[in-house]
Order: structure tokens, then C-alpha cells, then sequence
């Protein structure tokens, strides 16, 4: 049975299932991989990953802050896609996504900012892609130089996500000579192009 080691330790949700999702995604009949998380949550996601797709979990405690969460695909089990933390598979035809703030949620920035990270990672990760991302408002700071989701942001533009930021936006952040992907555009077309969208999410 082929197997594959993914090592998600340090890396936070929704890495590891994204990780191991990829790695389950290789296997064209039986396989089993084997997940080195740091955190009894990512543990709790990869099981569910592990029965949304159909297979079998098991899990250990391997030291101090060391787990080992195996999921195992027989041949019969169907390729299902899931994920414990709610990252998506599918997204209509026109779906456009809304940034309105560099961080998710509310209560801390910290963490905030964290959440957000990871969001547009999981987006990026997508197996159908948004067709626009909007950034506005204090979100015009994510495809700004410093941000720390500038990789994970010209990823889905170089596979034709259409990324815009408001000029406004950038220009009362003094951002706007630092945008590093994508296109400075105007109200009129922000408007425009959420008219048009057959599905908005704002994260």
C-alpha cells in the first residue's frame, strides 16, 4: 500500500488538512498518509477530513506536542472531498470574494490578522477558483508590499483570478504605491463587478 508523510508541525489550520487532502488526492486505488501535527485541533480536523473523504483514521500521541494521525484509503472507499475546516471544493461560475479588512472576525486583531492569513490560503487552495477577489477598505493592506498574504495572492492570480483593489482604499492607507498584485481600480467597477457576481462571499 503506497503511503505518504506529510509534516504539518508549526503550521497552522487549515495547512495540515490541506496538506493531507493533496497528498490523498495522489492515490489512484489504496494508501495511507500519515499527518505530524503539533495541536490535539489539527487532530480533530484531520479525522473529519478522514471521514468526509471515506477512509479510515487513526491517531497517537508521539511525544510532547507530537501527534501522528494516519488516514487510510482502501481500494473500495470513494474520493470524496472535505474538510474539517470548512475549506471549500466547489464555487459557482461567478463567484467573487470581498476582503473589506486585513483581519477575520472580531475580538482580537492578533488573531485576526492570523485568520485571515489562513483564509486566503484555503481560497487559494480551491479546486475551482474564485473568478475575482475584491480588497477594500483596510483589506487594500493585503496585496500591499509587507503583507503576508502577497504569495498566496499572486498564486490565484497567475491561474486567472482577477484581483482588484480599491484606489480609494489604498490611498487613504498610503498603500497605494506598494500594491504588489493585481489592479488599483475605482468604486464604479468594484459595483460593477459585485452586480454581476452570481455568488459574494466576505469572509
Amino acid at each position: 500500500m503506497e503511503k505518504v508523510v506529510v509534516d504539518a508541525r508549526g503550521k497552522q489550520c487549515p495547512i495540515p488538512v490541506v496538506e493531507a487532502k493533496k497528498a490523498l488526492g495522489t492515490f489512484e486505488g489504496e494508501g495511507t498518509v500519515e499527518v505530524h501535527v503539533d495541536n490535539t485541533t489539527a487532530v480533530e480536523n484531520l479525522k473529519r477530513l478522514a471521514s468526509q473523504s471515506g477512509c479510515s483514521a487513526s491517531a497517537r500521541e508521539e511525544g510532547e506536542k507530537h501527534y501522528v494521525v494516519e488516514l487510510i484509503r482502501s481500494g473500495e472507499q470513494k474520493k470524496e472531498d472535505g474538510c474539517g475546516c470548512q475549506v471549500m471544493t466547489f464555487a459557482p461560475e461567478n463567484t467573487v470574494y470581498v476582503f473589506d479588512g486585513d483581519t477575520m472576525g472580531r475580538g482580537s486583531d492578533e488573531l485576526g490578522k492570523v485568520l485571515m492569513k489562513g483564509c486566503i490560503y484555503a481560497v487559494s487552495q480551491l479546486e475551482k477558483l474564485p473568478k475575482t477577489c475584491i480588497f477594500y477598505n483596510s483589506g487594500a493592506k493585503l496585496t500591499a508590499e509587507g503583507s503576508d498574504s502577497l504569495d498566496d495572492i499572486r498564486a490565484m492570480e497567475e491561474k486567472g483570478v482577477e484581483i482588484l483593489t480599491c484606489g480609494t482604499c489604498a490611498d487613504f492607507f498610503g498603500v497605494k504605491d506598494k500594491i504588489q498584485v493585481g489592479t488599483v481600480t475605482n468604486m464604479y467597477t468594484i459595483v460593477e463587478t459585485l452586480n454581476e457576481a452570481t455568488k459574494i462571499v466576505k469572509p
